[in-house]
């Protein structure tokens, strides 16, 4: 079934959004590679395609195949990602489940002990963004790049 093209119906909807994506990829001090990489996690999470293969194929750029393909068990191979970058998935993984998770007061704790006070609201922002991002490219099933 043909969906909407959501930010072609809603023009200015998407211009907010995006300024959001903006202003998380551009103005803050979050290393892209760690903004992608949360992206991509949120993303698998909430199964946007589109989302997924977008992210994957930003990442595959500056980061080796074994981290990408891994990520789903990021837990199991903790050699592979720095203590920030565990400390921030485990957050972003936490915020996208927030109504079985709560955002718990020990998850916040181990969140804020691997960022500084502004960097984590920035990365709780990105994960925010993601998931309306989400939220908006899995109902209306926009496309993917990968081919048969």
């Amino acid at each position: 079934m043909k969906r909407l093209n959501w930010s072609e119906v809603a023009p200015d909807g998407a211009k907010a959004l995006y300024g959001v994506h903006q202003y998380v990829t551009k103005h803050t001090a979050l290393p892209a590679e760690l903004i992608h990489l949360v992206f991509l996690r949120v993303s698998q999470i909430n199964g946007c395609a589109h989302c997924i293969d977008l992210h994957t194929r930003d990442l595959l750029k500056t980061m080796q195949i074994d981290k990408i393909a891994l990520l789903p068990v990021w837990e199991e191979v903790p050699h592979l990602f720095p203590e920030q970058y565990r400390a921030a998935l485990a957050w972003a993984e936490e915020v996208t489940r927030v109504s079985e998770t709560h955002a718990s007061d020990e998850a916040y704790a181990a969140a804020a002990e691997a960022f500084e006070p502004k960097d984590l609201v920035d990365l709780t922002i990105a994960v925010a963004a993601m998931n309306a991002f989400n939220r908006l490219g899995a109902p209306f099933r926009l496309p993917v790049a990968a081919k048969p």
